[in-house]
């Protein structure tokens, strides 16, 4: 057998297949489950900033009470807070009792602000390495680019600063100079990049005039999209780079180290597939590496990436003229 060993955020992985942050990651059951299957790390569940915000806003608007003084009202925030972290500090600890493979936190966040304390407590309950999923959708036209984008550095360099272990960012590509601004981000101490999170998409019942989800799972199709990036982008920042959404099967595993990945993570593959597909990739990775003579992923991880190809052009070019230009 091929050694799949990987090296992510200075975390050894057994392979590069890690389980995406999802609702399949939230209990410890499915952790074990997962490293059982054969899984290199799991993402746990996000932990959310706005639902904590929102519980804690609940729980004293709910108490239907006046206090008359503002440190009641402080106390049942904090406690309300205190009580939605705790559960995610159990999941840690108790995971962490478990399994041997690497456990990532997740932190769903839009601001810098007194939040990033939490950080501290997930190291201190024992996760290999946190990972900050963030999304500032640039959608109010008050804000310009360069304030949208500052919300990221905010959030990274407010969380380096509380803790010690690893830490990454999942975004999205919603840049006006994507290219720039990863690597500005790599500059920040961050060990890792994930390409790309996957977001809310909004469709419209025409019945019911409702605003409804759409497109809530990936398909190997959108593969292509952090493809690209992940080989214009693994040369050039200063950390590791997972590749996610479109990894469906073992052979979008391949491309993206191929491309210059160092791990790759999946979730929608395991809803749609069963959790089946872990062994599966594992073996078609195995085999792969067998039938090309390679003995380690670092011998191959990049080989495709776009400082390695011999048509980097393939990888920057966007006009599909050539291609159906003899198409009627």
């Amino acid at each position: 057998m091929a050694d799949l060993r990987t090296s992510y955020m200075g975390l050894e992985l057994k392979n590069p297949i890690i389980i995406g942050s999802s609702g399949l990651t939230n209990s410890v059951e499915k952790i074990v489950e997962f490293e059982e299957l054969g899984a290199g790390a799991v993402v746990l569940k996000s932990l959310f900033e706005e639902q904590i915000r929102f519980q804690t806003h609940k729980t004293v608007t709910q108490s239907g009470m006046d206090y008359g003084y503002p440190e009641a009202a402080d106390y049942i925030s904090a406690y309300t807070e205190d009580h939605a972290v705790t559960e995610y500090l159990n999941l840690i600890r108790e995971s962490k009792s478990k399994v041997s493979i690497p456990v990532i936190a997740s932190i769903n966040c839009v601001t810098a602000t007194d939040w990033t304390a939490f950080a501290r407590k997930i190291e201190d309950a024992g996760a290999d390495a946190i990972e900050l999923n963030i999304f500032i959708l640039p959608s109010d036209p008050k804000h310009s680019g360069e304030e949208n984008e500052q919300v990221y550095f905010d959030i990274v360099m407010a969380v380096i600063k509380e803790v010690s272990i690893p830490v990454s960012i999942k975004i999205s590509y919603y840049f006006s100079g994507f290219a720039r601004t990863a690597l500005k981000l790599s500059w920040t101490g961050i060990k890792g990049l994930v390409l790309f999170n996957r977001f809310f998409s909004p469709d419209i019942n025409i019945d019911n005039f409702e605003i409804t989800a759409t497109n809530v799972f990936s398909t190997p199709a959108e593969l292509s999209i952090s493809l690209r990036w992940v080989a214009m982008l693994s040369d050039r920042v200063h950390c590791d780079i997972a590749a996610s959404t479109g990894v469906h099967n073992g052979e979008g595993v391949v491309k993206q180290l191929l491309a210059g990945a160092k791990a790759t993570q999946i979730a929608s593959t395991l809803y749609k597939n069963g959790l089946h597909v872990i062994p599966e990739m594992i073996r078609f990775v195995d085999n792969w590496m067998t039938k090309h003579n390679f003995k380690t992923t670092d011998e191959f991880i990049g080989k495709v990436s776009l400082k390695e190809t011999d048509n980097p052009a393939a990888y920057e070019r966007v006009q599909f003229m050539k291609h159906f230009s003899g198409i009627e």
